[in-house]
């Protein structure tokens, strides 16, 4: 009998994990430590701490980001009820059929219009969401015949395409901007600092704007991608017809020369993590 209790006894000196000797108790695991998000990728703030502007990644590899704007502005909302489309779902399922990954700049007021779609374009993997201003207005003055924003509300403009992304569902939007038109200057620069985004322009001018010949569009992307280019392409039916055609032919044919598509978030990390590693003065 002594010899048992003994032995009750060191066992339940040894058993540190249950809470009091001969309960019967399990173990308790300790909660698991969750990483915190990472990040996405941005460049550091330019001269005079002027939001930075990314056209294109690392010329040193064979990758290439095909980029769309989902362009509409808040005074076509009476087009689109009488059956314009300012959306292209056949391009976004082409993108995954070819398993694609891209970046679709998107007005917050196309997110509003179409939030079912956006939502499902926010949560696939294959795609990220960046901000192309709430309804495309333009940021200078001069910029293919846009409306503009005011410059005291171009930061508020920027955070309400933001805030309709959130409302639609898109959980995740990155810290990305695309002027509409590509206009900006210093004035534009300045006002976006606070939003601490990163403007992206790009290097290939896919063309498909008002394109009805899908070879057209997709002979200008093959004859001006490099490596680390950022092609402007767009996602609205009405206003680029030939997109999805043109994506059909453009793909395989880069795949074929020894290209990998990647988002804008990869080319600007790789171009970062380059800057970083750079010596001093080059």
């Amino acid at each position: 009998m002594i010899t048992l209790l003994r032995r009750v006894a060191a066992v339940c000196a040894l058993s540190t994990a249950l809470a009091a000797c001969g309960t019967g108790r399990p173990p308790q695991a300790a909660p698991p430590v969750s990483a915190p998000p990472s990040r996405p990728p941005t460049l550091a703030p330019g001269p005079a701490g002027l939001t930075p502007v990314f056209e294109h990644g690392p010329r040193t590899r064979r990758t290439v980001a095909l980029t769309f704007d989902a362009d509409m502005t808040a005074g076509q909302g009476a087009r689109a009820a009488a059956g314009e489309r300012f959306d292209h779902p056949r391009l976004i399922s082409t993108l995954r059929a070819l398993k694609v990954p891209a970046t679709v700049f998107m007005t917050g007021r196309w997110a509003e219009q179409y939030p079912d779609q956006a939502r499902s374009i926010g949560r696939d993997p294959l795609f990220e969401v960046a901000n192309h201003s709430y309804s495309h207005y333009a940021y200078t003055r001069d910029c293919y015949g846009l409306p503009t924003v005011p410059e005291g509300r171009m930061r508020s403009d920027v955070e309400r395409a933001y805030a309709a992304f959130r409302k639609a569902g898109v959980t995740d939007p990155m810290p990305y901007f695309r002027f509409p038109g590509g206009c900006y200057d210093r004035r534009a620069l300045k006002a976006l600092t606070p939003a601490g985004v990163t403007a992206v322009q790009w290097d290939v001018v896919g063309g498909d704007a008002f394109e009805s010949d899908p070879d057209v569009v997709a002979r200008q992307v093959l004859d001006g991608v490099r490596p680390g280019s950022v092609v402007v392409l767009h996602c609205t039916r009405s206003a680029a017809p030939a997109t999805e055609r043109a994506v059909r032919a453009i793909v395989p044919e880069l795949r074929r020369e020894g290209f990998t598509f990647v988002k804008v978030s990869e080319l600007i990390a790789a171009a970062d993590s380059g800057a970083r590693t750079r010596p001093e003065g080059r």
